[in-house]
């Protein structure tokens, strides 16, 4: 694999960028046309926990009360068996719950409302609001950051490949229309993070090279700072992708908008820092002298 890799990086890498690319830009347009399917932490609605007959699957629960409560409705197991926590919106902005109990007495016999609860339209909004201004704050701190630790050329590649990331998440969010609430949203900022890691162990290692061989081209310190690093980036998406893999697989519902935003993140964290994180700083004509002591004349 390595051999295979010092032979072909190059090409690799901006076979790679083309992809990330067009990617991006679906992405963007989906993101556009369609929106995000905003969950009830965002938009409102009602949750309300029964408890009915042991025998009743999750699937037979939720085809009951889809066609009436909306598709937007989802079902979870609350910790015991026949006690189920349902969430659902409220249609065309009425302010009384509808009859859970004669929507589920088609499959059950026994039925009890544990708990009704209403999630208001202004709570919703402010964490829109609150969520958004997270999400600023956070990408201004990494840029911040960014700026100060690197030459902007360089950091350029980083940034870029973050809000790639990010696009991708979103981008996939929006074809599928799955939920987004505030786990995935939560995803959203830890998969910022975890792309910063990988653009920053790899652009380090660009800055070593630079330094260390000013004469040798910026392609071929791409690809020498790319094949040090290599190793240590599969074992930590590897890693990575094992433990959201198991969330994915065993976390449920609740879990699964996560998991699969942590999936798509990791991947494309994964191969973004390689691509848009090198080549960019390529097109913007990085050189060694950027990174060289200045030479100060100290002639009179």
């Amino acid at each position: 694999m390595v051999t295979y890799l010092k032979q072909h990086i190059r090409r690799i890498r901006h076979i790679t960028n083309i992809v990330s690319i067009a990617l991006t830009l679906l992405a963007l347009a989906a993101f556009a046309i369609r929106g995000l399917n905003m969950g009830l932490d965002f938009t409102g609605g009602m949750v309300t926990e029964v408890r009915v007959d042991k025998s009743l699957t999750h699937d037979q629960v939720l085809n009951t009360l889809k066609p009436e409560l909306g598709d937007s409705t989802s079902v979870i197991q609350s910790g015991e068996e026949g006690r189920w926590v349902i969430r659902y919106p409220l249609v065309e902005e009425q302010q009384s719950a509808p009859e859970i109990e004669t929507l589920l007495s088609t499959i059950s016999s026994q039925i009890e409302v544990v708990s009704n609860s209403m999630v208001g339209s202004q709570v919703g909004e402010e964490l829109i609001d609150q969520g958004g201004l997270a999400l600023l704050i956070c990408i201004l701190c990494i840029l911040g950051y960014l700026s100060f630790r690197f030459e902007w050329r360089l950091a350029s590649g980083a940034l870029l490949a973050l809000l790639h990331d990010v696009i991708l998440v979103l981008g996939f969010f929006a074809v599928t229309q799955m939920e987004f609430n505030l786990t995935v949203f939560a995803a959203t900022l830890a998969i910022l993070g975890y792309s910063l890691n990988d653009s920053i162990i790899i652009s380090d290692r660009i800055r070593e090279l630079l330094v260390a061989k000013p004469k040798a081209p910026l392609a071929e310190i791409n690809d020498q700072a790319v094949i040090a690093t290599f190793s240590r980036t599969m074992v930590t998406s590897g890693t990575s992708l094992m433990t959201v893999s198991a969330l994915w697989l065993m976390g449920g519902e609740p879990l699964q908008g996560f998991a699969i935003a942590m999936f798509i993140g990791i991947i494309s964290g994964t191969w973004s820092s390689i691509s848009i994180g090198t080549v960019l700083p390529e097109w913007l004509h990085l050189e060694s002298k950027h990174y060289l002591p200045v030479e100060v004349d100290m002639a009179p």
